[in-house]
Order: structure tokens, then C-alpha cells, then sequence
């Protein structure tokens, strides 16, 4: 909501005295020209440079847009900037603490506003994602007539989280991970600024360095470690912030991961693609990455189960008992031990030889099945068991495989519709290489000579 009076005390204050406040806010940009990375996004007639009220856009007014991105990107900081740029009024929600009472509330007044001494509204809202579907329709008529433009953030992917007609409504706006020099730059002038630091200690190359490891592209996560190390540094009576002090103070760097969102997903995919592709290497760091960020160990468990038979298969008919032991592993000891037994199950699987014809085999038969390709079970395979079977021909003519020389009788066991159907392509990659010889000697026997 907007300011009370003791919110705007507490901002006048900040003003006033910088230093109460962290790092981080301190260095926030005060114009766009001073944001760090999305110049794709700040360009010249630009829907954010619209909102801050760059361009005259004629009867054009400025879109609602929705900020996507990881966290620490600037979608807070984008947010700010408009409210300090606009003429507008601003007013902000997070939808971990509003609900639709909050919305309604925002929409009344942003109308009084509007309709009493033509006063436009932008409403930031954060954190969009946390919103239900029907929190979400609150907002649509408001944006629909435009008496809010909407600023919505997001770490989720908006095609998922957000409803399809507040989308529709609103440009999506995607921000890049920041890069390297992107921190660089930003630390350098925390060090610097009067906002700052105000060159109160420097900053060495190999700690730069590792500061930007741990940040992880994460611009807030880079000033907070900043500051901390900053502030041991100078009560050891430092001028420079050294390794050993950032190590004292920041233990481990951050692993960009979010169980409930977009990187959950991706970095699974990752894992599951560098089995599949044979690279080791690759499928460890993406354990590694899930491990650290606290990823349910069952979970990864899982995709390796599914893993062994959708990329393996019968080239190493060991794949899936090896992943399904090591599930079972993990059921019973939970981390940290879980690790070793995952890393176990991944190596195997990754240098494992790789065949899909179990995955292409059932896709091609639910196929048929699913346009309707099923017909009757032929006679001589149906159920013989019980009184009056006999009449209706059932199991009659069956040939008994065990007793022939070798175990195989040339009858007919699909249904006439798919008869002449091959749906298992075998290949030559490791064990699978037997059951290509098998499946085409059976073949053969069972009188299709198509093969």
C-alpha cells in the first residue's frame, strides 16, 4: 500500500543517514542509466523507459508488464527506479503479505485517483507467482481499463504461474542472469561510491574474484557479502578486504537453484541430458548443484530410475537395477550419505552404453493402441480355463513352446490388426547387441520373415 506516516518517517531517515540501511539499498540505481545489465530491456522507447515517462508515445499510454527473471537480476530494482522516475502515483504489494482485500483497496483508489485530479497509478507487485488464480483475476479488470499499469516480478516461469488472460495483457519482460563484469562493475562502484563503502577498503583481485563466485550472478547477494566482508576487514583495522577475511564470513558460494521453480526443472533436465549424452563430468556437476541447494535426494533418485530405461535400457540390462538399488539406498540413509550413493548410480548410468528402443518400443505400440489399432486376440491365445471355452474355440490349437526342440512355435500372437507391426528396433550398443541377434532369430521362427 502506500506510505503511512511512520513509513515515510522511516524513508526520510534513510535519506538522511544511508549508512542504517544495507549495502545493497544503498547502492540501488536512482535512474536507468545507472542499472547494471538489461540494457536489451532499456533501450531507447523501451516499455520501462515509457513508464518512467520517456517518449510522448502520443495516445499510446505505457504497458503492464511482468518482470521475469532470477533473483538478484533487478526486478526490484527496476521497480524502484520507476517509482522514483514517475510522476505517477506508485504504490506496491508483495504477494507473500496481500491478498484480493489489498488489490481491491489499490484498484478503489488508483480510480478515485484517476477520475478526481487525473493521477495515473502504477502498482508494483511483487512476487506475482505466489498469487492464486483467483488473487490474479482481481487484478485483470484493473489492467484491462488501464487504471493501474501493472509491474509484476517473478522468479517463476510467468507460462506456468501466471494466468493466460493477466498475460495476455502485459508485455513479458525476461531478465538475464547478470554476468561476471556486470558484478564487477557494480562492486567497484560500492566500493566507491558515497553511498557506499567511500573507498574505505579495496578490494584485491583474487577476492574479487571469489566474491564473484559466490554471488552467482546475483547482484544482492554480491553487495551483502561485500558489506560483511567490508565490515570484518575494518574492525580487524584492514585497508584491504583479503581471501581469508571473505572465507571467514561467506563459507561456501551459492548455488542458483530453486526447488519450487524454473531451475528445479532445469538443472534436472541438465542431469538427465549429460547421462544421456555420456558425459560424467557434466552429470556430476549437476548432482552436485542439486545436492547443495537441498534438492529431495528422492527426487533425483527418481529421474535416475527413469533414466536407466528411457537412455539405456537392455545396452546394460544392470542400468536399472543398479538406479533402483541405489533409490532404495537413499529411502533408507537420506543425505548426507545419499550423496555418495547417487554419485554411484550416476557414473554408472553416465558411462553406461546408451540404447532408447524400450522408449521408442512402447511409444510406437501405445500409438497404434491409441488410433484404435487393437482387433480380437487370436482364438488359440485366449483363455481356455473355464466351462464352455472349448466350444467357442478358445485355446484351441495352441502350440505349447516348451514342448518343441527350441522353445519357439511359428503361430500368430498379435491381434490380425498389427500382425506385421515391429515396434522393438534393437541396437548394437553393449549387452543390447544379444538381444539384436535374439529378436531377429525369433522373428524368423515365429514365421515373420519380414526381418
Amino acid at each position: 500500500m502506500e506510505p503511512d506516516l511512520f513509513t515515510a518517517a522511516a524513508e526520510e531517515r534513510q535519506e538522511k543517514d544511508p549508512t542504517g540501511s544495507p549495502l545493497a539499498v544503498r547502492m540501488r540505481p536512482r535512474t536507468l542509466d545507472e542499472v547494471v545489465g538489461q540494457q536489451h530491456l532499456l533501450k531507447p522507447g523501451s516499455p520501462l523507459r515509457r513508464l518512467v515517462g520517456e517518449g510522448s508515445g502520443g495516445p499510446a499510454g505505457p504497458s503492464s508488464v511482468i518482470l521475469w527473471g532470477p533473483p538478484g537480476t533487478g526486478k526490484t530494482t527496476l521497480a524502484y527506479v520507476v517509482s522514483k522516475a514517475t510522476d505517477k502515483r506508485f504504490v506496491e504489494l508483495s504477494a507473500i503479505t496481500a491478498g484480493v482485500k489489498e488489490v481491491r483497496a489499490v484498484i478503489d483508489g488508483a480510480r478515485r485517483a484517476t477520475g478526481g485530479y487525473g493521477k495515473e497509478t502504477v502498482l508494483f507487485l511483487d512476487e506475482i507467482h505466489r498469487f492464486s488464480k483467483a488473487q490474479q483475476d482481481s487484478l485483470l479488470p484493473a489492467v484491462e481499463n488501464r487504471w493501474v499499469t501493472l509491474i509484476a516480478a517473478t522468479t517463476e516461469n510467468p507460462y506456468f504461474s501466471v494466468i493466460s488472460p493477466l498475460l495476455s495483457r502485459s508485455l513479458l519482460l525476461t531478465l538475464e542472469p547478470l554476468t561476471d563484469d556486470d558484478v564487477r562493475g557494480l562492486l567497484r562502484r560500492a566500493l566507491a561510491d558515497e553511498r557506499g563503502l567511500k573507498n574505505a577498503v579495496a578490494l584485491p583481485e583474487d577476492t574479487e574474484q571469489h566474491l564473484l563466485r559466490i554471488a552467482g550472478g546475483d547482484a544482492r547477494r554480491a553487495l551483502t557479502a561485500l558489506e560483511a566482508a567490508a565490515g570484518a576487514a575494518l574492525d580487524k583495522a584492514e585497508t584491504e578486504i583479503g581471501l581469508g577475511t571473505l572465507e571467514e564470513v561467506v563459507d561456501r558460494a551459492a548455488v542458483k537453484y530453486d526447488r519450487d521453480g524454473d531451475q528445479h526443472y532445469d538443472v534436472a533436465s541438465a542431469l538427465i541430458k549429460s547421462i544421456r549424452g555420456s558425459d560424467v563430468d557434466a552429470a556430476l556437476h549437476y548432482l552436485a548443484r542439486m545436492i547443495e541447494a537441498g534438492e529431495d535426494p528422492r527426487f533425483i533418485a527418481r529421474r535416475l530410475m527413469i533414466s536407466a530405461s528411457e537412455d539405456i535400457g537392455l545396452a546394460d540390462p544392470n542400468a536399472l537395477p543398479i538406479a533402483v538399488a541405489a533409490a532404495q539406498a537413499v529411502a533408507m540413509i537420506g543425505f548426507p550419505e545419499a550423496a555418495l550413493t547417487l554419485s554411484h548410480a550416476t557414473i554408472a548410468l553416465a558411462l553406461a552404453p546408451k540404447s532408447n528402443s524400450a522408449t521408442t518400443a512402447i511409444g510406437a505400440a501405445l500409438e497404434d493402441v491409441r488410433k484404435g489399432l487393437v482387433g480380437q486376440v487370436p482364438p488359440h491365445l485366449r483363455d481356455g480355463h473355464y466351462k464352455g471355452a472349448a466350444k467357442l474355440g478358445h485355446a484351441q490349437g495352441y502350440v505349447y513352446p516348451h514342448d518343441l526342440p527350441e522353445g519357439i512355435a511359428e503361430q500368430q500372437y498379435a491381434p490380425d490388426t498389427v500382425k506385421d507391426r515391429e515396434y522393438y528396433t534393437p541396437t548394437r550398443h553393449g549387452s543390447e547387441a544379444r538381444y539384436a541377434d535374439a529378436v531377429e532369430w525369433t522373428r524368423k521362427h515365429l514365421g515373420r520373415r519380414r526381418s
